[in-house]
């Protein structure tokens, strides 16, 4: 409908009484920033998903892993490569000493600061790591008041844990193959202390005694190779250990606490390799994924 030029100042008034009036703000609450979590054991391509969702949504990666924090042991950590973030910004990964205290306070009080700057840039924090005791320490902690202050999407890269463990054994023999014993032994200290900072890897204490043989000059190449032998399959017991106390700690966060965490399947996806399992990952993890975040982002009607 038309108005007259008599109408129309009288219509522009009326307009800008309502967007200034008391009418609306008073039923009308602030819409929470928004923030992603991506949670699963080690060794389920957490960081592949956060990543593809940060190139997806305009977003940055914030790692929650209280080991991967610490400068060093690349390959024993399983730190995400340069090529792999795709650009992608990365906050609190690989920043302190080997040595160097991380406490569950440092993550929440960093993590808050972090989140800000992303935020107030426009864009989309998305939190990954496997220390989920960390994460809920964040979201829980009253001081913070973060469910008060943020809408939260937490995803759960699910695998079964025996696929899992194949596929966990199998990646452990990978990173022999990389150097994970030579890069051990460039941080090994007599003293045997694995309470703090990055020797609190898996890989670095199932190693000691290899080491400490090495050290001591011990001749009998036999019972050394053994010594190895037990320190490698120490550290695919432990780490398989490490992902069953991660998914049980997931499960008693979805359903003894409540969490609304939307569980991500991806057990078929390791049990393809190759291009099929990119191919599984694109239709069963990838895809699922993008509908549930474009649904928490922008409101849409997606099942």
């Amino acid at each position: 409908m038309a108005f007259s030029k008599v109408q129309a100042p009288l219509v522009s008034s009326f307009a800008k009484f309502l967007a200034s009036s008391d009418l609306y703000p008073k039923n009308h609450k602030k819409q929470k920033e928004k923030v992603i979590f991506v949670m699963g054991s080690t060794g389920t391509g957490k960081s592949k998903l956060a990543i593809h969702l940060a190139t997806k949504f305009h977003g940055e990666v914030i790692n929650s892993d209280k080991i991967q924090v610490h400068k060093g042991l690349d390959t024993v950590t399983n730190k995400v490569t340069h090529e792999e973030m795709s650009g992608v910004p990365h906050h609190l990964l690989a920043i302190l000493d080997p040595d160097a205290e991380f406490t569950m306070s440092d993550f929440c009080e960093k993590t808050s600061v972090i989140m800000r700057s992303i935020l107030d840039q426009g864009k989309i924090p998305i939190i990954a790591g496997g220390s989920n005791r960390y994460i809920e320490a964040l979201v829980e902690n009253e001081t913070f008041e973060f469910k008060k202050k943020y809408d939260l999407c937490t995803l759960w890269v699910h695998v079964s844990l025996p696929v899992l463990k194949k596929f966990v054994y199998e990646r452990v023999d990978q990173m022999i193959e990389a150097g994970l014993v030579d890069e051990v032994r460039s941080i090994f200290k007599l003293d045997g202390d694995y309470s703090k900072g990055i020797r609190r890897s898996i890989g670095v204490p199932e190693l000691d005694a290899y080491f400490r043989a090495e050290a001591e000059g011990y001749e009998d190449k036999k019972k050394t190779a053994i010594l190895l032998e037990q320190g490698i399959s120490m550290i695919k017991s432990n780490t398989y250990d490490l992902a069953c106390c991660q998914y049980e700690k997931i499960k008693k966060l979805k359903f003894d606490k409540g969490w609304n965490i939307h569980i991500i399947d991806a057990t078929e996806v390791f049990l393809k390799c190759g291009i099929q399992r990119e191919q599984e990952w694109q239709g069963r993890v990838a895809g699922p994924t993008m509908k549930i975040v474009s649904s928490f982002l922008y409101g849409a009607n997606i099942s």
